[in-house]
């Protein structure tokens, strides 16, 4: 049997597939990968929440096509981006480790030397898909406190379980976390 659960994204009906983790719990899974008009929806809508930031960074992978949404929305020409692995040209960027909810073990986030300046001295806008044990938030928050910038919002597609609570994040919709059955 196919679970699912339905969430309304300011008027766009999403259908998200519920899928069990190892630790025993079940999320709604939010997957922007490959759905254009999703992504172009939520972008234009999270663009209205962050306007007045002078850059948006997000993580690899699901944020990087909803922040270049967000940036374009916004008439930015750049965003800056963390990645989960270090590339050569990464070598003298800034780095945070961190845990999320879906990954289950420690990651760690790299950001260029060349995103550290479009950071530096700025409003930043953190966006990304889903904000729920806040463990990847902390990670970009750190990114930014060592790139020299200012978090000025924090801005999620989807706020998971207790994350709905958080007063310093802003988001579109929520969504539970479940009792794997």
């Amino acid at each position: 049997m196919n679970k699912e659960y339905s969430v309304d994204i300011c008027g766009y009906e999403a259908k998200l597939p519920i899928l069990p983790l190892p630790s025993g719990i079940s999320i709604c899974f939010f997957n922007l990968h490959g759905n254009q008009a999703l992504t172009e929806h939520c972008g234009k809508q999270l663009a209205k929440l962050v306007g007045d930031c002078d850059i948006v960074l997000t993580a690899e992978s699901k944020g990087l096509q909803l922040a270049h949404v967000v940036a374009r929305e916004l008439g930015h020409e750049m965003y800056a981006v963390c990645r989960k692995s270090k590339k050569l040209y990464m070598q003298d960027g800034f780095e945070a480790s961190v845990q999320s909810i879906t990954t289950g073990e420690v990651q760690t986030l790299y950001l260029s030397k060349h995103d550290a300046e479009l950071i530096k001295g700025k409003r930043v806008a953190i966006v990304d898909d889903v904000v729920s044990t806040g463990g990847s938030l902390k990670g970009l928050e750190e990114i930014v406190r060592l790139a020299g910038g200012e978090v000025a919002k924090k801005a999620f597609v989807l706020a998971e379980g207790e994350a709905a609570k958080r007063e310093d994040v802003i988001y579109l919709a929520t969504i539970p976390i479940l009792k794997t059955e």
